[in-house]
C-alpha cells in the first residue's frame, strides 16, 4: 500500500512536548560522553522491595501467568478494598476497585466514561502534563485553575468555583502533586467537595504520591465527597514499582463498571505477574511500611538539600510538602523556562524539565530522586554556571 496514511483528528490535536528538544539534547550528550546529570526522571531511584519482587518470582515459578479478570485478581481487588479502608478512610467494596495497567490507564478510562465532548474540566495548575490532554481526547475541555509559588502552589476553593460553568462536569486534583509537590490541606479539599456537591460535578483525584508526604496531613477528598469521587493511585511511586505497571481506582461502582468496560476493549486486565507482586505489597504492609519510612527518610533529606541550595544560588524555590519534586523560578538565567533549561543544559549539563507543559512559564521542575552526591554536584554546577554568567554581564 502506497500513498500518505491520513491521521485522527484526535491523533493530531495532541501538543508536541515541549521538553522533546531538551530531551533529544541531553541523549546527543550523553551519546558524546559528556557527563550529564538528570534531575528530569520522575521515578524513585530506589530498587522495588525484595518481598515484592520474591512474590513476582513465586507467581511465575506457580504458572500465575494467564488472563485474569479484566479488573484485576479478586485477591488484589479485596487488598485494595482493605487499604482504601485503613489508610484513605474510604468504604470502597472489592466490586467498586478496578486494576489497571499504571495510573495512566486508570485515569484515561476514567475521563472517558464520565466525559462527553463539549464538557470542562477544571484542573488547577501547575498540572501533570497528561491531564489536560487526555482530557482534550475526550473531546471536553480542560480549563486550569491557576496556582502559585508565593503560597506554595494552593488551591484556592473559590477560584476554583469561580470557574464553573453550565458546562462544567469535573475537578481533577493532584495532591500531593506533581509537579509541584503541594499538599492540599483538609480544609481546602472539604470545601472543593462543597464545591463539586453544589455543582453536582465528579472529582477525579489522582493520589500516585500519598505516602510521600513530609510536613502536612494527607487526606483523601474522598472522605468528604464519597459518591462524587473517584480516587486513583498505584503502585509505581510509594513501592518503587514504576516499570510494573499497576494503577488502581475505587469509587461509585457504576463508575468503576464503565471503566472496566472500556479496559475490557482496549488492554484487557493488567500484568498477572505484576497483580501478584503488588499484592505483597498490600498485604504485607509491615515489610512495606518499612520500605517506605526508608524511602521517605532519604527523599526529606534530599528536598531539605536541594531547596536550601536553590534559594541560596537566588533560584526561588518554594519548600514541597510531598513528592520528590521542586519548581524552580529560573527567570535569572532566562525569562523564558525553554531557553533556561537548554542553557541548564549546555552550560551546567544538568537535565531538568522546563515548566512550559505543566502551564509554570519562568519555572524548571527537579526530581530529587536521586542521590545526594547527586544533588551537591547540581548545586555546585548551577553556582558555577550563574557565576560564569554574572560575569558576562
Amino acid at each position: 500500500m502506497s500513498g500518505p496514511f491520513l491521521l485522527s483528528a484526535r491523533a493530531l490535536s495532541l501538543k508536541p512536548s515541549s521538553t522533546v528538544a531538551v530531551t533529544s539534547r541531553a541523549l546527543e550528550l550523553k551519546r558524546a560522553g559528556v557527563d550529564v546529570i538528570s534531575m528530569s526522571v520522575g521515578e524513585p531511584d530506589f530498587d522495588t522491595p525484595e518481598h515484592v519482587k520474591a512474590a513476582a518470582i513465586h507467581a511465575i515459578e506457580s504458572g500465575k501467568t494467564k488472563y485474569t479478570p479484566v479488573s484485576g485478581i479478586p485477591e488484589l481487588r479485596e487488598a485494595i478494598s482493605a487499604k482504601f479502608k485503613r489508610e484513605n478512610g474510604l468504604d470502597h467494596a472489592p466490586d467498586a476497585v478496578t486494576v489497571t495497567s499504571g495510573g495512566k490507564q486508570a485515569l484515561f478510562n476514567a475521563f472517558f466514561a464520565l466525559l462527553n465532548p463539549g464538557d470542562e474540566v477544571l484542573i488547577p495548575a501547575p498540572y501533570w502534563v497528561s491531564y489536560p490532554e487526555m482530557v482534550a481526547l475526550t473531546g471536553a475541555f480542560p480549563v486550569p485553575v491557576p496556582t502559585h509559588a508565593a503560597n506554595g502552589f494552593q488551591l484556592d476553593p473559590q477560584a476554583l468555583e469561580a470557574r464553573v460553568t453550565p458546562m462544567t462536569r469535573m475537578i481533577v486534583l493532584n495532591s500531593p502533586g506533581n509537579p509541584t509537590g503541594a499538599v492540599f490541606p483538609p480544609d481546602v479539599l472539604k470545601a472543593v467537595a462543597e464545591v463539586a456537591m453544589r455543582h453536582n460535578l465528579m472529582i477525579v483525584t489522582d493520589e500516585m504520591y500519598e505516602h510521600l508526604v513530609y510536613d502536612a496531613q494527607q487526606v483523601s477528598i474522598g472522605t468528604f465527597a464519597p459518591e462524587h469521587t473517584l480516587t486513583v493511585n498505584g503502585a509505581s511511586k510509594a513501592y518503587a514499582m514504576t516499570g510494573w505497571r499497576i494503577g488502581y481506582a475505587g469509587g461509585p461502582k457504576a463508575v468503576i463498571a464503565a471503566m472496566n468496560a472500556l479496559q475490557s476493549q482496549s488492554t484487557s486486565n493488567a500484568s498477572s505477574v505484576s497483580q501478584y507482586a503488588a499484592l505483597a505489597a498490600f498485604q504485607q504492609h509491615e515489610e512495606t511500611t518499612q520500605f517506605i519510612g526508608m524511602a521517605l527518610k532519604a527523599y526529606r533529606q534530599r528536598r531539605d538539600r536541594i531547596v536550601a541550595g536553590l534559594n541560596a544560588l537566588g533560584l526561588k524555590t518554594p519548600t514541597p510538602q510531598g513528592a520528590f519534586y521542586v519548581m524552580a523560578d529560573t527567570t535569572r538565567i532566562h525569562p523564558d523556562e525553554l531557553e533556561a533549561a537548554r542553557i541548564i543544559l549546555d552550560d551546567a549539563r544538568v537535565a531538568v524539565v522546563p515548566g512550559t507543559d505543566f502551564a509554570a512559564p519562568g519555572q524548571v521542575r527537579l526530581s530529587y530522586a536521586t542521590s545526594m552526591d547527586n544533588i551537591e554536584e547540581v548545586l555546585r554546577r548551577l553556582d558555577e554556571l550563574l557565576q560564569k554568567r554574572a560575569q558576562k554581564e
